[in-house]
């Protein structure tokens, strides 16, 4: 079990890697998963942290359930192993970095967002 202090720093070490809102992370998982017949529907678009991470969103601090707290765990593990996020600049656009973008806003983080 998490105790209040704990959980009081992932939830601001979470809100702080996830630049996303909401909207934009929905928007975001339903353009990903989209092709030239189909778009998925809003409630499976995305691979399923990506939806976690909009489910917890979309939550009160005190509506997270042990599941949502690893899930958190996870998103701030690898958007902090990916970013450095005191001096990420701004980077040239390449094929590597368009992944690694689009790859990071799964989980609802954009480097690109100030």
């Amino acid at each position: 079990m998490t105790d209040a202090l704990e959980l009081d720093a992932l939830w601001e070490d979470f809100h702080r890697v996830v630049n996303m809102t909401s909207q934009e992370l929905a928007a975001w998982l339903r353009v990903r998963d989209a092709d030239e017949d189909t778009e998925p529907l809003p409630d499976q678009a995305g691979p399923a942290t990506g939806q976690h991470v909009l489910a917890i969103l979309q939550k009160r601090r005190t509506d997270l359930t042990e599941d949502d707290l690893r899930v958190m765990r996870k998103v701030v593990d690898k958007v902090t192993d990916e970013v450095d996020l005191e001096n990420e600049p701004v980077p040239e656009v390449t094929a590597e970095d368009t992944r690694r973008r689009h790859r990071l806003m799964t989980v609802g983080h954009d480097p690109l967002k100030g």
